[in-house]
């Protein structure tokens, strides 16, 4: 990779730069007439003393004198920040760009000292009151569909962005392998115990006895088939019809009896025999084996090898469907969930001071540990500017305001000549 120098590197463009050089332009003209105007002064007082003129004219020469002094020395102060006047190498001048790499240190340690303590950043966040200000923007209904909809796009690029065979991979690791090292037996004793504690399966139980007991009765035919086939050889006919039909009629009030009694002998020993069963399950070593063997004969199956294998397509289709379709069931859950959290950030002062709580911790965290390299960037980003690129930068941010440091000196170092003279005047 092609290593940067200082020089390849240019400061972020400034909006308006063109206007500020004009500013800039103007003031060094005015600051410049200023000496000029104090130049000429000297020049005509000068001459006028020369000359003969009354007295006064030496303390407007004096004045102008001083002014010019006081002018060249702000000049030369000035211009010493961002480049050598007059190209002179005099020591302690073109200050910026000599000094920038120890600027941009300073100006990080700086920052890092007094914005980037972890009380000030505490004392920031709590007065900001980040939990309210965002549970009110979340509030509003326009705010939560445009975060639903950039947390759909968000989900449809990690979706498409994510290889279908990865996928699958880590699913059959995650899920697959841990369901089949898992046994069966245990936990769904434990969830049967329970089913059948609540009485939840009885309504299974008279789904099974009202279809039983409709079979019965809708296959007369069947039944006296049935004992028809089983009866020996050498029966007569219809004694062996009369038999069928005997045993007919004994089923079907057999069936009904179970059908119509909750109390009956059979429904009692089908509760007992599923109470066992459960217990089985969960500490009989032979039925938890069968289980087991049930369970790989359930994940061998072709269908359920397919199922897996198709889960994520289906899970990734369903997933694309809803993030693509604003009135999808989905999206309307996700926006409603976040409209509903922006009401309660605001209402519910509890949840309010954690979300606050959780902000304040997570940036003192940040603070605390990686503030140093937050500061870098400052001193990073310093070090790769221009030296004189920088200078010029700078001097166009802030140099208009430094001209009245000129006119100032002109000004001031006029009225300083002028009380020197005059006190010089009246002592001697």
């Amino acid at each position: 990779m092609e290593q940067l120098t200082p020089a390849d590197v240019s400061l972020p463009p400034v909006p308006d730069q063109e206007g500020k050089r004009r500013a800039l332009r103007r003031m060094k003209l005015v600051a410049l007439a200023f000496l000029l105007g104090a130049t000429v002064i000297f020049l005509l007082a000068t001459w006028a003393q020369s000359a003969g003129w009354p007295g006064w004219v030496g303390y407007v020469r004096a004045a102008a004198e001083a002014g010019m002094v006081g002018a060249l020395a702000d000049w030369f102060a000035v211009t010493a920040l961002f480049r050598r006047p007059l190209g002179l190498p005099i020591p302690h001048t073109a200050i910026i760009p000599s000094k920038k790499n120890m600027i941009g240190s300073s100006l990080g340690e700086f920052v890092g000292t007094n914005f980037l303590s972890e009380h000030v950043v505490r004392d920031k966040l709590q007065r900001v009151q980040v939990s309210r200000r965002f549970g009110e923007w979340l509030a509003k209904p326009e705010n939560a569909e445009r975060v639903t909809s950039e947390l759909a796009t968000v989900v449809r690029g990690v979706v498409t962005v994510l290889k279908d065979e990865d996928v699958q991979a880590v699913m059959e690791q995650a899920v697959v392998r841990r369901v089949v090292e898992q046994p069966w037996g245990p936990p769904l004793g434990k969830l049967l115990q329970q089913v059948f504690a609540d009485g939840a399966h009885y309504k299974l139980v008279d789904l099974m006895c009202d279809r039983a007991y409709e079979w019965v009765r809708d296959n007369h035919a069947t039944v006296l088939r049935v004992v028809s086939d089983r009866a020996p050889s050498w029966s007569p006919k219809f004694v062996d019809a009369m038999l069928a039909d005997k045993v007919y009629g004994e089923v079907l009030s057999f069936a009904w009896a179970v059908k119509t009694d909750v109390n009956h002998p059979m429904r009692l020993a089908l509760d007992k025999f599923l109470g066992e069963f459960a217990q089985d399950l969960q500490n009989d070593p032979e039925t938890m084996a069968r289980a087991e063997q049930v369970k790989q004969q359930i994940l061998d199956h072709p269908d359920v090898q397919k199922l897996i294998g198709s889960a994520w397509s289906t899970a990734k289709g369903m997933l694309l469907t809803a993030a693509e379709d604003p009135s999808s069931e989905l999206r309307r859950r996700v926006r409603e969930g976040l409209r509903t959290l922006g009401e309660r950030l605001v209402s519910d002062e509890g949840l309010g001071g954690k979300v606050d709580g959780w902000v304040q911790g997570a940036a003192a965290y940040v603070v605390r540990n990686y503030s140093t390299e937050i500061t870098t960037i400052i001193t990073d980003t310093v070090e790769r500017w221009d030296a004189e690129e920088t200078s010029r930068k700078v001097e166009l941010q802030v140099g208009r305001d430094l001209q009245f440091i000129r006119i100032n000196g002109t000004v001031v170092g006029a009225l300083a000549g002028l009380v020197i003279y005059t006190v010089a005047q009246l002592l001697f």
